[in-house]
């Protein structure tokens, strides 16, 4: 009973230990059993081999043995290692919620200013956690969940698209400007840059210069256009930022295809079969493709970035969901094609669906959709939005 308070007291400091101990105490003997168990199970089939008679024997062995693990079951031991086994499975479903929540309500600071009842709901969480109260705690969090969506449903009910802005379902023959497109889905809020890619070279700046896979550098949008002498620049594609506790291990970090200015690409072994579409950039014209796979290593080309999904492909709607994060609304980039011209914009409180709705009622032919969220940023003679977080890729538009 004193070994049984002290490893409950002390559950959260000693989980290594617990683990320890359930491999000496479980695991090694479990092991020794089942030698045991094979070795004589063996004999058995000798005999058996040897006499049909001594079948009642073997059976009395495997009744012994039976009987020897039940016996150890029963022990202090094994029911200790067991209640801490429940305890640990607490601890890790608990703070996944925790986790997830703290995600959501990172993402909802993005929309909102204040988020001070929300943070008190996390902050009384955490404190359950800590008294290993996992149901209260549970509770708690599944209430932060719901009061985060009210709080995105409010955000998004009262955006409204500013009355003096130009009201077209056409892009601008080139230059910026901000419209409001009308779709079969409502009408949404457009920052849209047009450029002729006669005279504009796209490329693709990361601040790594090779393959990261952790505490990967980041920089502004503004930095990256500064440096490369550019006139226009958006995000580039989903990355694992570091303020997330599910990123602790790949801070900053991006998984998909890239080949940037330098013609170095990233994460080319792990995107092979990659079923992730990409953009290629190459002389006055594009190439998109439905998945990575479908492009080899070309360094003759201008860029090469991947990200998902397709929001309109050769004329066609391409998107019709994602999920649950582009199935909310948000602030939503991309980037497109029609013949020699480039598109690179920001669709405001809109879903991923209804970006791509936005984008075919352009007569935009083809669209990637970018990061979003907390990472939108586009600068065209200053930010029309963000600037957002630092990012570890964009994409940047220089005169040739």
């Amino acid at each position: 009973m004193k070994v049984r308070k002290f490893l409950k007291k002390h559950l959260t400091f000693f989980l290594l230990l617990i683990i320890g101990v359930l491999i000496v105490s479980i695991i090694i003997p479990l092991t020794s059993l089942g030698l045991n168990f094979l070795e004589k199970e063996s004999e058995g089939k000798i005999r058996l081999a040897n006499s049909s008679a001594k079948e009642a024997n073997l059976k009395r062995q495997l009744r012994a043995i039976t009987q020897e693990l039940e016996s150890f079951k029963n022990q202090d031991q094994y029911l200790i290692n067991q209640d801490q086994k429940k305890e640990i499975e607490n601890i890790q479903t608990t703070y996944q919620k925790a986790v997830k929540a703290y995600e959501k309500l990172l993402d909802l600071k993005d929309l909102v200013k204040k988020t001070d009842q929300s943070d008190s709901l996390f902050a009384d969480a955490l404190s359950l956690l800590s008294q290993r109260n996992y149901a209260s705690a549970s509770a708690v969090l599944a209430s932060l969940d719901q009061l985060i969506e009210k709080e995105k449903e409010k955000t998004v009910a009262s955006f409204k698209i500013p009355e003096n802005v130009t009201s077209a379902n056409t892009p601008p023959g080139s230059g910026y400007r901000r419209q409001k497109v009308t779709t079969d889905a409502g009408s949404f809020l457009v920052d849209l840059v047009v450029a002729d890619l006669n005279s504009t070279r796209v490329i693709v700046d990361t601040a790594s210069g090779s393959d990261c896979s952790n505490d990967c550098p980041v920089l502004p949008l503004l930095d990256y256009v500064t440096r490369n002498g550019a006139f226009a620049g958006i995000n580039g594609s989903y990355f694992c930022p570091a303020t997330y506790p599910t990123c602790s291990e790949k801070k900053n970090s991006f998984d998909t295809l890239l080949m940037n200015k330098s013609k170095v690409y990233f994460n080319s072994a792990n995107n092979v079969y990659s079923t992730v579409p990409a953009v290629i950039f190459y002389g006055n014209t594009a190439r998109f493709v439905t998945q990575s796979l479908e492009w080899g290593r070309d360094t003759g080309v201008d860029a090469v970035i991947a990200n998902y999904p397709l929001l309109t492909f050769n004329g066609q709607l391409f998107s019709s969901g994602g999920d649950e994060k582009q199935a909310s609304k948000g602030n939503r980039s991309f980037i497109g094609v029609t013949g020699n011209t480039v598109y690179i914009g920001v669709v405001h409180s809109a879903s991923v669906a209804e970006s791509a709705k936005v984008v075919y009622t352009l007569g935009i032919n083809s669209a990637l959709n970018l990061d979003d969220g907390g990472s939108t940023a586009l600068w065209y003679s200053g930010y029309k939005v963000g600037p957002g977080r630092n990012l570890p890729n964009v994409i940047l538009l220089v005169r040739k």
